[in-house]
This record gives structure tokens, C-alpha cells and sequence, in this order.
């Protein structure tokens, strides 16, 4: 017993000293990063590329998961208000739910594993075979030419994506309530009109901004301290989509908390 209270304080203790050594290595990162902000010449050049990359090419994604997360949200609805609430809440359910939490947070985890895990695997091949060393030794800095332009575009553009998500969601779920719950278009849009609020939209897209940062910065921050060749590759984009998925949920609770 007294064995095993003596592992367990040891592995607490190491555990402890690793997850303080990762916030430090990071804000220690996220700080060369701050400073290679004034160097326009560098990143603003390669920003529009990353903003496609990005962006344009997760909308096709995000409007996929919107589309079906829509119809499922305007069934569940009917069926969960059946017979007890009026039919035209379900409008108003799907409108809340896509807006304030499934469109952004559903959008957010899925393209963690897309664009943190690719950029992981990106920046993390360059580290490997001395890439990014050769740019410090043709002195740029590594951070405005590879991190800023990625961080700053999956900050812009994880809300145009939520945006159309958002959409689409409510598109699909009133398309659905249409066809499949015997609704009017009147009835889903009074349900759509009748908690309808501006800021759910600023909320909304707030949370994609910060989802967005967290996610490239993550994968930025992995892929730039990987080691061990193709193993570590793989284990630093791992870590980036394990990483990304649980603070995008506790950033999640935490926009709530403040601002709900």
C-alpha cells in the first residue's frame, strides 16, 4: 500500500511538472509568435493562400455536418415535443441549437482533425528533415513565415465556415420540418422569429474565432516541437487533435459561463 501510494504521488508529481512545462513551452511559443507579427512583408503575402486552405476548402465539410445535424435536430424536436409543446417551437429549437452550440462546436472538432492534424503533419515534417531550420539559416523568421498567416487565417475563417453552417443547419431542419413533420413555412419561421436574438449570431460567431485560433495555434505549436522523424510526426498530430478537441470544449463552457 505504501508502495503504491508512493508511485501514484510520483506519477501525480510528474504529471504535474509535464502539464506546467507544456503551458510554459507554448506561451514561450506563443510569444516568438507576437513578435513576428510586424513582419508584414512576410506573412501577409502567403495569408490569402492559408485563408483557402483554410476556409474555402472546409466549407463543402461544414456545410455537410450542418445539413444532417439540421434534420436530426427538426426530428428529435417532433418527436421530443409531441402532443405537449406547439409544433412551430421546433423552428425555434433548431435556430437556438445550430446557432448558440452544434454549429460551431460540431465544426470546430471535426476540422480539428482536419486542418490542426494536417498542419501538425505539415510543420511537423518540416522540423524532421531540418526544413525549418534552413528558413532561420536563410534568416527568416519561421514564425511570421509559417505560424502567423495559419493562425491569423483559421482565426478569420473558422467563422465564415460557422456561418454557413449555421445556415445551412437551419435550412435543413426547416426543409425537413416541411416534408417529413407536416409543418407550414408560417409555422417554422414564428418558431424561428420567436427567440431569435442578434447576439446569438455575434456569440456564435465569437466562439468560431477562438475555435479557430485554438486549433491552428495548437497544431502550429505541435508540429513545431516534433521529434523523432515519421513516429513523431504521427504522434504530434495525434496530439493535436486530442489536444484541440478538449479545448474547444472547455472554451466552450467557458464562453457560456461569461457571456450567457
Amino acid at each position: 500500500m505504501k508502495r503504491f501510494l508512493l508511485d501514484s504521488t510520483a506519477w501525480l508529481g510528474r504529471s504535474a511538472t509535464d502539464v506546467a512545462g507544456g503551458f510554459g513551452r507554448f506561451g514561450a511559443f506563443a510569444a516568438r509568435a507576437g513578435r513576428a507579427l510586424p513582419d508584414t512583408r512576410t506573412w501577409l503575402r502567403l495569408l490569402a493562400d492559408q485563408m483557402t486552405r483554410i476556409g474555402v476548402d472546409s466549407i463543402p465539410i461544414g456545410v455537410f455536418i450542418a445539413a444532417f445535424t439540421g434534420i436530426v435536430l427538426a426530428l428529435q424536436a417532433s418527436y421530443t415535443f409531441t402532443g405537449a409543446v406547439p409544433l412551430y417551437f421546433v423552428g425555434a429549437l433548431v435556430q437556438k441549437t445550430m446557432i448558440l452550440e452544434l454549429g460551431p462546436v460540431l465544426v470546430a472538432l471535426v476540422l480539428a482533425g482536419r486542418i490542426g492534424a494536417n498542419i501538425a503533419a505539415e510543420l511537423g515534417t518540416m522540423r524532421v528533415t531540418e526544413q525549418i531550420d534552413a528558413l532561420e539559416t536563410l534568416a527568416y523568421n519561421p514564425y511570421a513565415y509559417l505560424v502567423v498567416p495559419r493562425v491569423l487565417a483559421g482565426t478569420l475563417m473558422l467563422p465564415v465556415v460557422v456561418a454557413f453552417a449555421d445556415a445551412v443547419g437551419i435550412l435543413a431542419g426547416w426543409i425537413t420540418a416541411l416534408n417529413l413533420l407536416d409543418m407550414t413555412s408560417a409555422e417554422f419561421v414564428k418558431g424561428l422569429r420567436l427567440f431569435f436574438e442578434p447576439f446569438d449570431i455575434r456569440f456564435s460567431l465569437l466562439k468560431a474565432s477562438s475555435f479557430g485560433f485554438v486549433i491552428t495555434a495548437i497544431g502550429c505549436y505541435f508540429g513545431f516541437h516534433t521529434r523523432g522523424g515519421a513516429e513523431g510526426v504521427g504522434t504530434a498530430t495525434t496530439s493535436t487533435v486530442v489536444v484541440s478537441a478538449m479545448v474547444i470544449l472547455v472554451l466552450d463552457a467557458f464562453w457560456a459561463a461569461a457571456l450567457l
